[in-house]
């Protein structure tokens, strides 16, 4: 089932995807979803971001083919940082590339968003507090996160994350290919059978730092093939099962 959140003549809705037509729904997703009468041709909407989170946390070298493209070692538990949500774009919205800023590279992920409160829960029990998984691209502001030491800026501009274009509840996050494209180049190439900590094991870890809120986002880390963007590219994240996230650089 593919969730979107939409903007039809003027107006913010929630909707099942099917066949090319979006069934609305009477609530917001987070909840057991009750499906309107009302269908909207696809065409005819502009996609929003499918999901509205408190916070976006992300795990870094979490694949291994990046730890071995980093030479760096293998983690013994995850490396966790946030993003805060005016960061959001939604699939074919601009990315800003900041003035002053010298390098911005694109990092293609698998992330899941968060369904129920989630707090000190066990890696076994994490799928029920997933509602789906989504495209996001973890654009980083590289030369400031080498100058600064740590990520926060780096990360952190308007428009520095695209989520999207859906939330597909119907997907194995075990074994799905992923890969990112820039101007239709295949730029990085991956499965995410390469995980260092899987998606269950992420969830668990990080409620037990931080209470988990309906819509949140967890973002799984990049795997090999980080690589500069540059004004008016193109950039697609594409995760098979799930679909391809498109953004423009401005």
């Amino acid at each position: 089932m593919k969730i979107v959140r939409l903007l039809y003549k003027k107006e913010e809705l929630w909707g099942i995807l099917k066949n090319n037509h979006i069934n609305t729904v009477r609530n917001h997703p987070y909840q057991r979803i009750r499906l309107t009468s009302k269908q909207i041709l696809f065409k005819k909407v502009k996609l929003l971001a499918p999901t509205i989170p408190t916070k976006i946390i992300l795990a870094g070298l979490n694949y291994k083919d990046h730890a071995r493209e980093l030479k760096m070692k293998i983690p013994k538990e995850p490396v966790i940082f946030l993003k805060p949500p005016t960061t959001i774009v939604g699939h074919n919205e601009a990315i800003v590339y900041p003035e002053g800023v010298k390098r911005l590279d694109y990092e293609a992920e698998l992330a899941v968003v968060i369904k129920k409160r989630a707090r000190n829960i066990s890696a076994r029990n994490a799928k029920k507090y997933i509602l789906g998984y989504t495209c996001l691209n973890d654009v980083t502001a590289r030369d400031l996160q080498k100058k600064d030491g740590q990520w926060t800026r780096a990360k952190s501009f308007d428009t520095f994350c695209p989520i999207g274009p859906w939330v597909e509840t119907d997907f194995n996050p075990e074994k799905a290919n992923i890969k990112l494209y820039v101007n239709g180049k295949l730029k990085q190439d991956s499965c995410t059978s390469n995980f260092i900590f899987s998606v269950d094991y992420l969830v668990s870890f990080i409620s037990k730092v931080m209470t988990l809120l309906p819509g949140d986002v967890i973002s799984s880390g990049t795997p090999a093939g980080v690589g500069p963007l540059k004004k008016h590219n193109i950039v697609e994240v594409e995760i098979k099962g799930i679909g391809r996230l498109r953004n423009k650089i401005i």
